[in-house]
């Protein structure tokens, strides 16, 4: 996203997004030196329920929910575990993916089916708060403006994000890919309840 888009603030003086846009950016170092690399797109982590302050929040009427700026369009998420197993499915292929960018998620959801799938492993109701990126900026934790357009940018750019993210590929290099749910069951108690 150009720099001159005032859809999203710019950020640090020269990025819409610091953390994916610092990484893309080094991505021509790689190319320049020659390396045999594959560039391996991933997606939100399901385990920043667990530990990046995304977990389900009790709100005003003591109710759970969890809050994205994503309306009802869909986040590619997978758990943080099959990132390394995708990457070691690279490499167990030798040479194929050289100068290639693969793109992996578990399954692409929205608020709303994130919210579901909490409410079933947790056995309460966990609703999703939308709310729009700006308000998203403003909360004021750290990496709150940076989390806010990024957000925004996966939801304003839906199809090209969740495209760029094959979960058939993903399967085809991890054969024990796990869907939210599966990840939920593993994992449920690990997640704080706020």
């Amino acid at each position: 996203m150009p720099l001159s888009d005032n859809r999203m603030p710019t950020l640090m003086g020269k990025y819409k997004v610091p953390h994916l846009d610092a990484k893309g950016e080094a991505d021509h170092v790689f190319s320049d030196l020659g390396l045999p690399v594959t560039f391996l797109l991933t997606s939100f982590y399901w385990d920043n329920f667990i530990y990046f302050g995304m977990c389900p929040k009790k709100g005003p009427d003591g109710k759970l929910a969890i809050t994205l700026p994503m309306g009802d369009k869909k986040l590619p998420g997978i758990a943080a575990e099959d990132i390394g197993r995708c990457a070691y499915g690279i490499f167990k292929r030798g040479r194929e993916f050289i100068g290639k960018t693969l793109g992996i998620a578990g399954e692409h959801l929205t608020g709303a089916q994130m919210a579901a799938a909490l409410t079933r492993a947790l056995g309460q109701e966990v609703r999703y708060n939308d709310v729009p990126p700006e308000v998203y900026r403003s909360f004021g934790f750290p990496g709150a403006e940076d989390l806010g357009n990024m957000f925004q940018f996966k939801r304003d750019f839906n199809d090209y994000f969740c495209g760029a993210r094959n979960l058939e590929v993903a399967r085809a290099l991890n054969s024990a890919l796990q869907s939210f749910d599966a990840w939920l069951a593993q994992n449920k108690t690990r997640i704080p309840l706020g």
